[in-house]
């Protein structure tokens, strides 16, 4: 059996890192190389379905934001029997949506969900893959919330801790890796 600190030590020396990507000064954390090797994947799965067992013992949703949200929410809702919902940006979803626009570094953005996609009073766990500014994590909890649906446990996989994203977020939140730059 892989102890938990193990899991995350693979996962962490799995992901790329591109400095300067997609501009000067950013560096880039990518997670598409955890998707290539089978076993890490899976510690990575493990360590997120133990995070929301733990934090969120009654979860009725995964709700995933676009797009990296897609590549794990699905296999937690599948291993929770629980459904999964993405969250996307504007424009994306057919039939009727509710949408809630946020604010970015310059200009602002849109996130939506289908009407009915979450039911009122649902226990719900976002799930993305970085937290940085924690901007758009903060618009899917206020959107959830428009839903009638409750938070439990924002769940990210890797947080940028210098950015402070955290302080954004209005609702539980655990990282498996963080980095400061």
């Amino acid at each position: 059996v892989i102890m938990a600190a193990d899991k995350i030590a693979r996962i962490r020396d799995s992901l790329g890192t591109f400095p300067d990507f997609p501009k000067p000064g950013i560096v880039f954390r990518d997670i598409f190389p955890l998707l290539r090797n089978p076993s890490v994947f899976n510690d990575l799965i493990d360590l997120l379905f133990d995070a929301i067992k733990e934090s969120s013992p009654v979860t009725e949703c995964i709700v995933g934001l676009e797009s990296r949200g897609f590549l794990f929410g699905p296999v937690l809702a599948q291993k929770l029997g629980v459904p999964f919902v993405p969250i996307r940006k504007k424009g994306k979803l057919p039939g009727e949506i509710v949408a809630v626009t946020y604010q970015l570094e310059y200009g602002s953005d849109t996130f939506e969900a289908q009407k009915g996609s979450v039911q009122p009073g649902q226990k719900v766990v976002i799930v993305d893959d970085l937290l940085a500014t924690g901007g758009t994590m903060k618009a899917a909890c206020d959107l959830v919330e428009q839903l009638g649906a409750q938070v439990n446990l924002c769940l990210i996989i890797i947080e940028l801790v210098d950015l402070e994203g955290r302080k954004k977020v209005p609702k539980p939140l655990k990282t498996l890796i963080s980095f400061k730059d």
